[in-house]
């Protein structure tokens, strides 16, 4: 087999669907990493459907599925030729679950594998799929519907992903895994687990799976060591975040203190020893703030393998956004009017999460009390032991009465924003509800996205492609791309 070396560029898995097939593929055709969000990509999936998959390229890519005697009840449940009106709402999927039927396995399988298998269409790049330790119960056939599809690395972060080499390991051969699960209130006896056996999904016909490479995200050494010596199988690298990139960001080390702005205060403990990380003598690539040349650069220059860039992917003309929001963000990249704020209580994670101030979205805090607060996507839901013994699930984003009910302290409702529906919103997949309205984006971004001019081909353009931004990046890099 030949071993493909590691790229200097991995492009970012952002939110749901922002990094979309489109630009995971744009990016791996030109030398560097592709990455797709595996972020609730079933959900994904159905709406898609939903809106007629123009182009047929879902179709395509689902008849291409190895098993397809799966493929018809989802068509048939979720395809609507032609789209459904822009007023009717999208049909519902079942949430995620400790415990998924038969067909909701089928579904995380197939939009998984469709997700990887349309990225890596037509070439011979790297891709990569991304996910979040802490949405755990569809980790494991999500990763198994990738790696049907050839998926060359698996990243990982918000969490401590310590079991995913070894569950990797186990998929390629065809074992059957098992993943724990956070549960709160659970005590040492409570042995809370999903289980995935790709022998009883394949009734017997289990195939030998490539097994992927896997980088961890970390933002401290500490977890790299650890991670790097405990995992359950092959830690292949790491992937070193900072505070600044977009998304959900590590809390910082110590006691939360808040600025002026209401924002974490990040210092001198939070910035990485990257000796101690380069000491474990593994690859690893540094992310936040790196979308520069000479930031990439500065990164070969200390012994990193690269960077992961985001936000410069999230707003060129292959990433999954509106194309309204991306051309409204580089108005007012131009106008000197954007800000990003790091918001310390936004996503029902626990997490503190980059909000872009868009007016009319969901950052607007006079629009989101206009929102009816409810949770019925259910990624960022959290699992919690219940009096009977049994699993229960709960968001602090949900209505604040439930939340309590279940045992919720009301405390920790306030300033929640549901960010599923939000970043579905972001990609033109917005729910419509009777009372509200359609669904409003809330809009992640890095904190380097003043930056965005600089990959426009010219001062006068409008948009700017995958291909100038690594263009870019690699401009003081010597390289055959």
């Amino acid at each position: 087999m030949i071993t493909k070396p590691d790229p200097i560029v991995i492009q970012g898995g952002m939110g749901a669907a922002v990094s979309a097939w489109q630009l995971a593929r744009a990016v791996a055709q030109i030398g560097q990493m592709g990455v797709v969000s595996g972020t609730a990509l079933d959900l994904v999936l159905c709406r898609r459907l939903q809106l007629g998959d123009p182009g047929g390229d879902l179709r395509r890519a689902m008849a291409e599925f190895p098993f397809p005697e799966m493929i018809d009840p989802i068509l048939d449940r979720y395809f609507i030729p032609g789209g459904k009106a822009p007023d009717v709402p999208f049909i519902s999927c079942a949430m995620p679950n400790a415990s998924p039927t038969r067909r909701q396995l089928e579904l995380i399988v197939v939009s998984n594998f469709v997700e990887v298998f349309l990225a890596k269409e037509g070439h011979d790049g790297l891709v990569g799929i991304n996910y979040l330790e802490k949405i755990q119960v569809p980790t494991l056939a999500s990763l198994f519907g990738a790696m049907l599809a050839g998926v060359d690395y698996v990243l990982m972060g918000a969490g401590i992903p310590r079991a995913i080499p070894g569950i990797l390991d186990k998929l390629s051969q065809g074992e059957s895994v098992e993943l724990s699960l956070h549960v709160s209130g659970a005590n040492g006896d409570d042995n809370f687990v999903t289980r995935f056996s790709p022998e009883e999904f394949t009734a017997g016909e289990v195939p030998w799976l490539k097994r992927p490479k896997f980088l961890a995200i970390i933002a401290s050494p500490a977890l790299a060591t650890m991670l790097a010596r405990k995992s359950s199988g092959k830690v292949d690298g790491f992937i070193v975040e900072g505070p600044t990139a977009g998304g959900h960001n590590a809390p910082p080390r110590g006691a939360m203190e808040l600025n002026e702005r209401g924002e974490p205060i990040y210092g001198e403990r939070d910035v990485p020893d990257l000796e101690a990380i380069r000491s474990l003598g593994l690859p690893f690539w540094l992310a936040g703030s790196y979308g520069t040349p000479e930031r990439v650069a500065e990164a070969l220059a200390i012994g990193a393998a690269g960077v992961q860039v985001g936000t410069a992917f999230a707003f060129c003309e292959e990433s999954g956004l509106r194309e309204d929001i991306r051309r409204e963000v580089l108005d007012m990249v131009r106008a000197g009017t954007l800000d990003v704020r790091t918001e310390p209580r936004v996503s029902p994670a626990g997490f503190p999460f980059k909000v872009l101030q868009l007016p009319g979205s969901m950052s607007d805090e006079s629009v989101c009390h206009e929102r009816t607060r409810l949770c019925d996507l259910g990624f960022l839901r959290q699992a919690y032991k219940q009096a009977d013994g049994s699993l229960g699930w709960r968001c602090p984003a949900e209505a604040i009465d439930a939340y309590v009910r279940k045992g919720g302290d009301e405390a920790d409702t306030c300033g929640r924003k549901c960010v599923c529906n939000g970043l579905l919103a972001n990609v033109g997949l917005g729910q419509v509800r009777a009372n509200d309205g359609v669904e409003l984006p809330l809009v992640t971004s890095g904190d380097d996205v003043r930056s965005i001019l600089s990959f426009l081909p010219t001062l006068e353009a409008q948009s700017y492609s995958a291909k100038d931004v690594v263009a870019h990046l690699l401009a003081e890099v010597t390289t055959s791309v």
